[in-house]
């Protein structure tokens, strides 16, 4: 049961995630590590396994991957995962829709990887570069136009998006709102001569309207459902000297069922002994996907584009090499420099039929 004072049995060390002495510190934890939890103490290292059966770990390079809009201007996005929480989906359109987009199944939010450009919405146009988060209300009507190649993670949620509420540390940490950039109303002329285009994207679909006036001639707007950018440069990231933190202490945005977290650059964990890697777990109430953006980690360079699945229930982590790793580098290594977005989602996803074509079978 849940208790003030947690309970102690056989071999365990003084401080959590700390002063291991040979043994694998493996997690679990409910509600994404703030819920129950149990930490086990192993001989071995739990990720050491092979799977049979559709339940597995999936790594794929995402940047091998051509959804249509890569080469087609009229192509989507590559569909990813589903669950009915939400549609991850990967975009890397070169040149600009011939239509407009209203995603009508729930809002959408997007990682730019890679490019430039700018989404023109119904509220004015939003640019966009490397390291934004672009958020798009529900039904909102936008055409994107990359200013050349672009890769952009795209998460569709069937809740709305929102920012976290305030805890201890206060609502302008780690995200601070006032760093957002918000559009500008911008009308858009037609030309009388043709009709525009609005291709509805929803399950079942699309469905195409079609209108003689451009949709976008909205010449002002006010309230606070509205879409907007915000770059990961700006977000303010926490740590401790002591303990390595849970992921929940990185959260950016939330859904009904979906939780995005950003994972960037920061100092390492200072106090000797203290572990500076995720511990094993097998976050029995989440499935969970990090998509990796750049940086390094401990002198060894994050593999860019890499896209990973870990699902609820397999133990998953980072090997024991790269621990051993971290451990002989503690006077050496004094920040961490990773650049990794993070999706949680607490039902089941579901892989496309096109990412498992692309996924190498297991050993």
């Amino acid at each position: 049961m849940e208790s003030f004072v947690h309970l102690r049995k056989g071999v365990t060390p003084h401080r959590i995630h700390a002063d291991l002495d040979g043994l694998e510190d493996d997690e679990l934890g409910r509600s994404g590590f703030t819920g129950r939890t149990a930490h086990l103490y192993r001989r071995n290292d739990p990720t050491e396994y092979r799977t049979v059966g559709p339940l597995r770990p999936l790594d794929v390079i995402a940047s091998n991957l051509r959804p249509t809009d890569l080469d087609d201007p009229a192509g989507s996005p590559l569909t990813l995962f589903t669950n009915p929480d939400c549609r991850i989906m990967l975009s890397r359109r070169a040149t600009a829709m011939p239509f407009h987009v209203r995603h009508v199944d729930g809002d959408l939010l997007s990682f730019v990887h890679h490019g430039t450009g700018t989404f023109e919405t119904e509220f004015g146009p939003l640019a966009y570069r490397p390291g934004n988060w672009v958020y798009l209300p529900k039904a909102t009507t936008f055409r994107h136009v990359p200013d050349g190649d672009c890769f952009l993670l795209m998460i569709e949620a069937t809740d709305e998006f929102r920012v976290p509420p305030p805890r201890e540390l206060g609502r302008h940490f780690p995200f601070d709102p006032a760093q957002i950039t918000v559009p500008e109303p911008q009308a858009y002329q037609d030309d009388g001569d043709r009709e525009y285009e609005v291709r509805l994207v929803h399950e079942g679909g699309p469905t195409s309207l079609f209108q003689r006036h451009h949709p976008l001639d909205v010449e002002g707007w006010r309230g606070d459902n509205f879409p907007f950018t915000f770059n990961i440069d700006d977000y303010n990231a926490i740590g401790s000297d002591s303990v390595h933190l849970p992921p929940t202490v990185h959260l950016f945005m939330q859904a009904t069922g979906v939780y995005v977290m950003n994972f960037l650059p920061r100092p390492a964990e200072g106090v000797p002994g203290t572990e500076r890697v995720p511990w094993y777990h097998r976050n029995v109430d989440f499935d969970e996907i990090a998509f990796f953006h750049g940086g390094e980690i401990f002198g060894v360079e994050m593999p860019e584009t890499l896209l990973s699945h870990a699902p609820q229930g397999l133990h998953h982590g980072a090997p024991r090499r790269a621990r051993e790793r971290a451990r002989r580098r503690h006077d050496q290594d004094t920040r961490i420099g990773w650049k990794v977005v993070a999706i949680d989602t607490r039902r089941r996803l579901v892989p496309s039929a096109e990412l498992l074509a692309a996924v190498p079978e297991p050993d």
